[in-house]
């Protein structure tokens, strides 16, 4: 049965997974994206200038910014509720102290390289401050920001990143299909020895006469060749080549950031237990959480949004899905976490970065011959 453009080919014409046939498990939603979750949007800065030596502070330059609004623009100062994992704790995602605490967090959610990314959660407070700034008088300006290492193929000590990126990123989210691979924070990032970068994907879920959307966004920047898993295929031991070429050493600093959010009503222990799930989706690719990794998730709902902001002084009230009924979230997280790494990885071309630093891509040729084409 032909599927649909968007769950074929990226909005710029790139592959994604599903155009070679992988047999994935689940329903993907609309444009099987983290986007098909109702009023979520993504936008992205990406940056790339300069070939040859480091100079730091020139470049060459791989790099840029992700960001996720989790409700539509005019809402954003409204909290949703949430829930934070960390798998391996070398990364940072701020923001994460408000979650544990409250349960929840407002504004949007920015991704980008390990060394901007303190910058990009203060651009956030100044794009919030212009758009919204009664939000900052009326509660946290405490922004999720998110990283991965990028150093490998970029001047990341260049910190080249700058706030007007921040804001441009903010002001492109939109709805509906979304590009995937060198992108925005996932321009210079790395997965399994191939290009990863930005990845997405989503499952439908049917639960107590409803269908809900659960959908999981990655900057995918971990893992060695050898463990490499499609559809538990030990991929890896047939991909050899090609290989990664080092005009200077290449450091291990592998990390995944994962945004998992739906429109199905949970409380945000519930959401802890959905992030607490990334690990094993990670788990299907060959992911295995190295010292150096940092491995951090989130989990939200756009869901009980009058709960999640309710004024002093009344009783709120919030529905929810029952525990005994969970599994088939799980089951989503799961299969949309595992699809949207590999989509990273499709979506994508060889890079040369700094020092001349090469990067293959995951080969479309190997993918064809091992699944195929699907109808589309």
């Amino acid at each position: 049965m032909p599927q649909p453009k968007s769950h074929l080919f990226t909005p710029s014409g790139k592959p994604r997974a599903r155009r070679f046939a992988i047999p994935f498990d689940g329903m993907p939603g609309e444009n099987n994206a983290i986007t098909d979750v109702p009023g979520l949007s993504v936008g992205y800065t990406t940056l790339i200038a300069g070939d040859g030596p480091l100079v730091v502070g020139k470049g060459p330059v791989r790099t840029g910014v992700t960001a996720i609004l989790p409700r539509p623009r005019a809402e954003l100062p409204a909290p949703v509720f949430a829930g934070m994992f960390s798998q391996n704790g070398n990364g940072e995602m701020t923001g994460w102290h408000v979650v544990e605490e409250m349960g929840a967090f407002n504004l949007p959610i920015t991704i980008t390289n390990t060394h901007s990314c303190g910058m990009s959660r203060d651009a956030t407070i100044r794009w919030v401050a212009r758009h919204f700034p009664q939000a900052l008088e009326s509660a946290w300006g405490l922004p999720v920001a998110a990283e991965t290492w990028d150093g490998f193929l970029n001047d990341i000590n260049g910190q080249h990143p700058t706030p007007d990126d921040v804001e441009r990123a903010l002001d492109s989210a939109a709805s509906g299909p979304i590009d995937e691979g060198s992108v925005g924070g996932g321009t210079g990032m790395i997965a399994f020895g191939f290009k990863g970068g930005s990845g997405t994907a989503s499952r439908v879920v049917s639960c107590l006469g409803r269908n809900y959307v659960l959908g999981c966004f990655v900057q995918a920047n971990y893992g060695t060749r050898h463990n490499f898993l499609v559809r538990g295929l030990r991929a890896g031991r047939e991909l050899a080549e090609p290989a990664i070429r080092e005009g200077t050493k290449r450091e291990e600093k592998g990390s995944i950031i994962a945004v998992v959010a739906t429109n199905a009503p949970f409380l945000p222990h519930q959401l802890k237990r959905l992030a607490r799930r990334v690990p094993l989706g990670i788990a299907w690719t060959g992911g295995i959480g190295y010292n150096s990794s940092g491995d951090i998730f989130l989990a939200l709902s756009t869901a009980n949004g009058d709960a999640a902001r309710a004024p002093s002084g009344t009783l709120a009230a919030a529905t929810f899905i029952p525990d005994l009924d969970i599994d088939p979230f799980f089951d989503a997280v799961v299969q949309s976490t595992e699809e949207a790494i590999l989509n990273a990885m499709v979506a994508n071309a060889d890079m040369t970065g700094r020092d001349g630093n090469f990067v293959p891509a995951l080969p479309h040729e190997w993918l064809e011959k091992r699944y195929g084409l699907s109808a589309g």
